[in-house]
């Protein structure tokens, strides 16, 4: 009763908010898109178009406002990309075998390009900047608060089911994702209470893909932990928050979460099926790509020609970038990467220019950079094109250059770098 209480409240009350402030609306349809309450909830929660009624509320609004501030400034080449990304999506649907299949992903991913442009165009000042973090935390934390219970209480539904309309591999890797984001949210709030609620998500998050059998997942917290140590201030509680979390995952890893972990780097022989058959798909994903260089077999067409490599019908790549060299092109390959690589560049850039605690946009940048390091190895085992929470981090990549920007210039521009910021970096670097 609660989850559908909580629902209705969120489409219809951030769907009436959001045609008078459509920042409100993107922050309700960031968290439907994470939590999936018809998925959560499914016992309590009808079918229903509830992101799309916020979505409709947030577009309606945001067309009302005259459409944001397309004034990138430093974040122009992250917009870019994105554009870029969603022009070969539709190109590629053009000349695909199968227009039904086509199409209905041209939908399903402008469904999610859309907002997140428009996040680009609203998310302007630190006060922005925190909220969707917040929301992004708070809706990812929630998520592992109720795998780890269910972890806890004997069940398995994260690892045979996954949650959230995700399955185990994708849940787990947002889980990642998210726990950079609250890591970096926990250092970043002055606020004791929410340091700690911070702190708690990250945890909770991080345990994630060790009882959800993901290897992706485990990798990615390693990356994940080496990043972070490189961004992080290196002040004595910042250092030692981060060795606690090192050495309460170390705690919480048993024997067979290492055990499974060791596979990934297992010789030829030693490989098991999974691993192995993941060589082969890349293989033949690389096969595609050579076949259909210009614009792919189609969006969704790898499925549909797997059982032309031997594979079983619908067998998935297992593999992000493969996945959208064969199925969108070189093209399509280099703007989804570019998408992501722009964003992990500037952000890590901007976070590594200056030393101390900062602002909240220095704080957006090592999360950001974090998280996607995380995320884009995570990407490299697992086909989650649709997985929302990294293009949740273009927003906060995006915004937080967008407000240094204007902190520092009165507007953004796409000249952030100063010559004195340039030497600055360069001797911190050194």
């Amino acid at each position: 009763m609660k989850g559908l209480l909580f629902t209705y409240t969120l489409a219809y009350g951030g769907t009436f908010v959001s045609l008078f402030n459509p920042f409100w609306g993107l922050l309700a349809y960031i968290c439907f898109a994470i939590i999936r309450p018809e998925s959560l909830w499914h016992w309590s929660v009808p079918a229903g178009n509830y992101s799309r009624i916020v979505a409709i509320g947030l577009l309606a609004g945001w067309i009302a406002k005259g459409c944001g501030d397309w004034n990138f400034g430093s974040a122009r080449p992250i917009a870019f990309a994105l554009l870029g990304y969603w022009a070969c999506i539709v190109a590629s649907a053009i000349f695909a075998s199968n227009q039904q299949v086509a199409w209905d992903y041209v939908i399903l991913h402008s469904k999610i390009l859309l907002p997140v442009l428009v996040g680009l165009t609203l998310v302007d000042s630190e006060k922005r900047l925190r909220a969707v973090a917040w929301v992004i935390v708070g809706s990812l934390g929630f998520l592992a608060f109720e795998g780890n219970l269910d972890h806890f209480l004997g069940g398995y539904r994260v690892r045979f089911d996954g949650m959230g309309g995700m399955d185990n591999n994708s849940f787990c890797i947002a889980m990642v994702l998210g726990t950079g984001v609250a890591f970096f949210l926990g250092l970043a709030e002055k606020n004791l209470w929410l340091k700690w609620v911070a702190f708690a998500a990250a945890g909770l998050m991080a345990h994630v893909p060790m009882f959800g059998n993901s290897r992706g997942g485990m990798l990615a917290l390693c990356v994940l932990g080496a990043v972070s140590f490189i961004l992080i201030p290196k002040r004595p509680a910042h250092v030692a928050a981060l060795a606690l979390g090192f050495v309460i995952a170390l705690r919480l890893a048993g024997p067979a979460v290492w055990e499974r972990f060791e596979t990934i780097f297992s010789a030829p022989e030693d490989r098991d099926d999974s691993a192995q058959s993941r060589l082969d798909l890349w293989a033949d994903g690389w096969d595609v790509m050579k076949t259909y260089p210009m614009t792919g077999a189609g969006p969704d067409h790898w499925p549909l020609l797997a059982h032309t490599y031997g594979w079983p019908p619908g067998k998935e790549i297992h593999s992000l970038w493969v996945n959208a060299g064969a199925e969108l092109g070189f093209l399509g390959l280099t703007f989804l990467s570019g998408m992501y690589l722009i964003t992990l560049w500037k952000s890590g850039r901007f976070a590594l220019s200056r030393h101390g605690d900062g602002d909240w946009t220095l704080h957006t940048a090592r999360m950001t950079a974090a998280g996607l390091a995380a995320f884009m190895v995570a990407a490299s085992f697992v086909s989650l094109d649709a997985l929302e929470p990294p293009y949740h981090l273009l927003i906060l990549g995006g915004g937080a250059l967008r407000t240094n920007d204007i902190a520092t210039f009165g507007f953004a521009t796409n000249q952030t770098w100063t010559q004195e910021h340039s030497q600055q970096f360069q001797v911190e670097i050194a």
